[in-house]
């Protein structure tokens, strides 16, 4: 099989490259490098099996071309902004939504069939069903990023209505492990860094949030993507737990062997910022069950985010 990642070199697109590659398939990668690194891809650009482009979605000629001959897309790549969204409106829409758009149109011309998308739990908005099944209804929408990926769902459902396409939309929860670039983990840990005896947390720090180990997620969508045989197959990833803010500060804390003060900022963190657990039985009927625990992914986060803040020569990746 010959599969085409577009994010290739994030957090997410270059632990599944590795994966694929191991499991002995052909990889294609697809990157602008906006917030992607090449570190990250040093294990995937030693195999013969692995081809890397750099060129931006938007680039609708280089991406059609270098999709060519291939079998399987995923799609990856997003602006996840979702705290600063308001501050640019506009950017949800061309990089989530138009993207998604050029993306179809590529496969279509290059008549592959098959996209796996990453969407968002984000999609359920401020819920009141917990934990929430893929049928939940849909509130009103709280951030651009959450909308903009509902677009995106929508327009791939459509392309495989229209087209004979195949889809497989995983909303995630947050995502944690090694080569984590962005999001509260490294936040803490650099608060902490730069001062040992406080901490600053946003809001209440009552926030419930679950995560999941980015090594558990790629196995739930290989899995998925194997078993799941509807012409839309949409699903949940995440775990059935969930913590607060307050709690992974003081594992990360924890770890750290550290003692902080907790001080409570002003505020209930900003708009979007929803609380998220998922109901995953859709996957566990495939089969599929995390491996890690979420304390035991914020702790190994919180390990590799210290060894390669402060050696930035250890970012490349593990």
């Amino acid at each position: 099989m010959k599969y085409f990642i577009i994010g290739a070199a994030g957090f997410v697109g270059s632990r599944l490259a590795d994966r694929l590659l191991a499991n002995k398939h052909q990889v294609t990668g697809y990157d602008n490098l906006s917030t992607g690194k090449m570190e990250f891809l040093r294990r995937a650009m030693r195999s013969k099996k692995f081809l890397f482009a750099e060129g931006d979605i938007h680039d609708r000629k280089l991406l059609t071309h270098t999709m060519k001959h291939c079998d399987f897309v995923f799609h990856l790549a997003a602006n996840a902004d979702v705290r600063d969204g308001l501050k640019h409106p506009g950017k949800d829409l061309k990089q989530n939504v138009v993207s998604t758009y050029y993306i179809l149109e590529a496969m279509r011309e290059n008549n592959i069939k098959r996209i796996a998308f990453s969407s968002t739990g984000s999609v359920y908005g401020n819920q009141t069903i917990y934990p929430t099944p893929e049928n939940a209804p849909f509130p009103i929408q709280t951030s651009l990023y959450g909308a903009s990926k509902i677009a995106a769902e929508g327009l791939i459902q459509a392309y495989c209505e229209g087209f004979g396409m195949t889809s497989y939309i995983f909303r995630f929860v947050s995502l944690l492990g090694k080569r984590y670039t962005h999001g509260h983990v490294k936040d803490f840990v650099e608060k902490l860094l730069e001062d040992p005896k406080s901490l600053k947390i946003l809001g209440s720090g009552k926030k419930i949030k679950s995560y999941l180990n980015v090594s558990d997620c790629i196995d739930g969508m290989l899995l998925a993507i194997d078993k799941a045989n509807e012409k839309i197959n949409i699903f949940n990833l995440g775990i059935d737990d969930y913590c607060t803010a307050r709690q992974s500060a003081d594992w990360i804390a924890g770890y750290m062997n550290l003692n902080p003060k907790f001080i409570y900022e002003e505020g209930d963190s900003w708009v979007g910022d929803d609380n998220i657990y998922l109901d995953c039985t859709k996957m566990h009927n495939l089969g599929w069950k995390p491996k890690y625990t979420i304390k035991e992914s914020v702790i190994e986060t919180t390990q590799y985010l210290t060894e390669s803040l402060v050696d930035i020569s250890k970012w490349i990746a593990v």
